[in-house]
C-alpha cells in the first residue's frame, strides 16, 4: 500500500503562495492617522531632547564616558566573534540586498512595484537625514576620542546618530510596514524592534558608538517608519507612470511598420520637342516605344464570381493587326542611284 508523503509546514505554506492572486484586489495601504502623528511628534520631541543633553555635555554624556571606560569588549570577550558577524544586519549594504530580494521577489509575484518604491523612499530619506545629521554635528566616537568628558561634537566625526541603529530600524521595519495581514504586522515589528535593539547595543559593545548615538539612531529610523504615509500618493503616482512607460514601449515594439508608398518615376515631359541645338529630329516610332516601355500600361484585373469558364467556352480573342513602321528603315544614301535607271556604257568601235 503506498502512502503520499505528509505536507511539512513549509510545503503548505508554499501552496498557499502558489495560490495567491497575481495582485490582489485590495493593498492595505497605512495612511497618516491621529495617532501616527502624535508619535511622530514625540519621537522628534525625543530626538531633540537627546542632541540637546549632548550639545550641553549633560549626565547623558558622563554616562556615555562611563560605558566606554567599562570597556564591554573586554569583560565579555567570548561572544566577541559571534557580535563582529551580528553587527553586519546594521549594515547598509547587506541589508539592502537582502530585503530587496525579497520585496522584489513579492512585487513580481503580486504585479506591484509598491514594495520596491517603498524601500528606495525609505532608504533615500534614511541618506539624507541621517547623513545630514552626522556631517552637520560631527562627533568623534569614541575610539577617537580626544578629552575626557567631552561631548566630542563639530570635530569631523560622523557617528552621531548611529548609521549602523537607523538602517536596522528602517531596512527591517519596512518589512513591517509593508505586511499584508495585522498579525504578519505584528510579529515583523516585533522582529525588527529585537534586531535594531540588539544591533545598537552591539556597536556600544564593540566601542564604536556612544550611548547616546545608539538612541538618536533608534529615533532617526522610527521618524522615518513614521512618516511613510506622507510619501503613499508619490509612491502610486511613480508607479503608475513606471507602468505607462512599459504599456507605451510594448505598443510600440507589437505595432506593425507601415508599408513605404513606391515613389512614381519622373515623367519626362516634352522629351520629344525639346532637342540640342543641331541634333535631327527624333523618330516618332522610337518616341512611343521608348515610352511605353518607361511606363508599361497598367490592365486591370477584373475576376468574375464564380467559377471561370474552360478555354474552348472562351470567346476567341480579336485579332492584333500588325504594326507598319513609318518610313523606311534604311537610311537615304545620296551616292547611290536607283535600279532602274540604267548607265549609259560606251559602244566600242569595230
Amino acid at each position: 500500500m503506498r502512502t503520499e508523503p505528509k505536507p511539512t509546514r513549509l510545503d503548505r505554506v508554499f501552496s498557499r503562495l502558489d495560490r495567491e492572486p497575481e495582485r490582489p484586489a485590495h493593498i492595505d495601504v497605512p495612511v497618516m492617522t491621529r495617532h501616527r502623528v502624535v508619535l511622530f511628534a514625540s519621537t522628534l520631541v525625543f530626538y531633540a531632547a537627546i542632541v540637546w543633553a549632548v550639545v550641553i555635555t549633560s549626565w547623558l554624556v558622563r554616562l556615555d564616558w562611563q560605558i566606554m571606560f567599562f570597556r564591554p569588549y573586554q569583560q565579555w570577550q567570548e561572544i566577541h566573534a559571534f557580535l563582529d558577524y551580528y553587527v553586519v544586519l546594521g549594515q547598509r549594504g547587506p541589508t539592502a540586498v537582502m530585503v530587496a530580494a525579497w520585496l522584489g521577489w513579492r512585487s513580481w509575484r503580486q504585479h506591484t512595484l509598491r514594495p520596491m518604491l517603498a524601500l528606495g523612499v525609505s532608504l533615500l530619506l534614511l541618506n539624507i537625514t541621517v547623513g545630514a545629521a552626522k556631517i552637520g554635528m560631527g562627533r568623534l566616537g569614541p575610539h577617537y576620542a580626544t578629552e575626557i568628558g567631552s561631548n566630542e561634537m563639530w570635530l569631523g566625526g560622523d557617528i552621531f546618530p548611529s548609521g549602523h541603529t537607523a538602517n536596522a530600524v528602517v531596512t527591517w521595519g519596512i518589512l513591517a510596514y509593508l505586511a499584508s495581514t495585522p498579525r504578519a504586522r505584528r510579529w515583523l515589528s516585533a522582529l525588527s524592534a529585537v534586531i535594531s535593539l540588539g544591533v545598537g547595543l552591539t556597536t556600544v559593545y564593540l566601542g564604536t558608538h556612544w550611548l547616546s548615538d545608539v538612541l538618536l539612531g533608534w529615533a532617526a529610523g522610527l521618524l522615518i517608519m513614521l512618516a511613510l504615509p506622507w510619501f503613499e500618493p508619490l509612491i502610486a503616482r511613480a508607479e503608475a507612470w513606471i507602468f505607462s512607460l512599459r504599456d507605451t514601449w510594448r505598443e510600440r515594439r507589437t505595432a506593425p511598420v507601415p508599408a513605404t508608398p513606391a515613389t512614381p518615376a519622373p515623367t519626362a515631359v516634352g522629351a520629344s520637342t525639346l532637342r540640342a541645338p543641331g541634333e535631327e529630329p527624333a523618330n516618332p516610332r522610337d518616341t512611343g516605344i521608348a515610352a511605353r516601355t518607361a511606363h508599361p500600361p497598367i490592365v486591370p484585373l477584373h475576376l468574375a464570381h464564380g467559377p471561370h469558364p474552360s478555354r474552348s467556352e472562351r470567346p476567341p480573342a480579336a485579332p492584333i493587326a500588325p504594326i507598319t513602321p513609318l518610313g523606311s528603315r534604311r537610311p537615304p544614301h545620296a551616292d547611290r542611284v536607283s535600279r532602274s535607271t540604267t548607265s549609259a556604257r560606251p559602244v566600242a568601235g569595230g
